[in-house]
């Protein structure tokens, strides 16, 4: 049994869809939650002016009855406002109007590539589904999952670690999940005060030097069981498939486990979780320098996963570029954009996450009801007590 995710849609569209397959039935889903989650991923400071337009909502229009899974795959919808001021530029159909080609690509973004991949000559037929609007549809997936995983005992959340050249400073302590129980009150969603405030200055300061930002934000998931993943092939290993979900995430371009570049400077001694057990705790690790994987499996400790973000190709002092039609040297496109997305990329971050980590569960445990599901995995929980 495998859980998929496949998204539709175009950033100025009529709207975005969402589709999961391979979810138990009787799943009882929250739709405050997901709601909740699609306006966390609208949050953070540096964020432009389309967020004031959408108030998005996740519309579920199959897989689910009386707030209940059936099974089958689940479908959801988000409309896009915005639509109406485009509906001329981006409707499905031929219109009586003549509709202006955009010609100018932006360095960084898909762009250029996309109309030489695609012989196009139009950069709007590119960049509309290139956006990172399509994440909303992730976000609207991704809550779904993490329904089915907070039915298993597992939550994933996520906080901001760094904003251009600002770094919270380590934590001297091991996150819990009460560490987050405010992080979505912070403005760029970040655990430490102090830094928090530095880095909406810089954001500030950076915004008005008509730059864009990145960053790099960290997933957590407490409460897994050891051993989902596996070592036998390389298709299976988490961390693989992890880093392939995370770094899927528009602008993101490296993804570190743990505490990766870190122990790759350091001697194997100071780069290991050394292993104890005892009869209250059974195995243990006083240490997570791993990030909750070891051998492509997890641990059983909390999984930590980083996402590391550019600044954004769109700016508002566009960068140099070609006009793709009369190959003169022009300014690239210019659309409407933010300063900063770290905050929400880690939202996003934790959708996928969640769906990476709902397909290991339903790998090894299968079961065409929720309740199958529960039972395979306290089972599994009490032999790995007992052996």
């Amino acid at each position: 049994m495998h859980v998929q995710l496949v998204t539709a849609g175009e950033s100025h569209g009529p709207g975005l869809t969402c589709l999961v397959e391979g979810l138990p039935a009787g799943l009882e889903l929250d739709r405050d939650a997901i709601d909740r989650d699609m306006a966390r991923r609208q949050l953070g400071h540096g964020r432009g002016g389309r967020m004031k337009i959408e108030t998005d909502r996740a519309h579920v229009t199959a897989g689910v009855r009386h707030g209940r899974t059936l099974g089958g795959p689940i479908a959801l919808q988000v409309a896009n406002r915005d639509y109406t001021n485009w509906e001329e530029r981006m409707n499905p159909w031929p219109v009586n109007a003549t509709v202006p080609e955009v010609h100018l690509p932006r360095p960084g973004h898909a762009d250029l590539v996309g109309t030489q991949k695609y012989g196009l000559t139009d950069v709007r037929d590119i960049l509309e589904r290139a956006s990172a609007r399509e994440t909303a549809a992730r976000v609207a997936g991704g809550a779904v999952c993490k329904a089915f995983l907070r039915s298993l005992g597992v939550e994933v959340v996520s906080h901001v670690v760094q904003i251009g050249d600002v770094h919270a400073p380590p934590r001297q302590e091991p996150l819990t999940l009460e560490d987050f129980a405010g992080v979505d009150e912070d403005p760029v969603r970040c655990l430490d005060p102090e830094s928090s405030r530095a880095m909406v200055q810089h954001i500030n300061v950076q915004r008005k030097a008509n730059e864009s930002i990145g960053g790099v934000f960290e997933v957590v998931a407490f409460g897994l069981v050891p051993g989902l993943g596996s070592h036998v092939s390389w298709q299976e290993r988490l961390d693989g498939r992890l880093a392939g979900a995370i770094c899927s995430i528009q602008a993101v371009k490296g993804c570190s486990i743990g505490d990766a570049w870190d122990v790759a400077g350091r001697p194997g001694s100071q780069a290991h979780d050394e292993i104890f057990f005892d009869e209250e705790r059974g195995y243990h690790r006083p240490t997570n320098r791993s990030g909750g994987l070891e051998g492509g499996m997890t641990t059983g400790d909390p999984l930590l996963a980083r996402g590391a973000m550019k600044p954004l190709p769109t700016l508002t002092k566009p960068l140099q570029s070609v006009d793709i039609e009369t190959k003169e040297p022009a300014q690239a496109l210019r659309e409407r954009t933010d300063s900063c997305t770290v905050p929400a990329a880690g939202v996003v971050g934790e959708a996928m996450v969640a769906l990476i980590l709902a397909d290991a569960y339903r790998r090894k445990f299968g079961g065409d009801h929720v309740d199958d599901a529960r039972t395979a995995v306290e089972a599994y929980r009490a032999r790995l007590r007992n052996g």
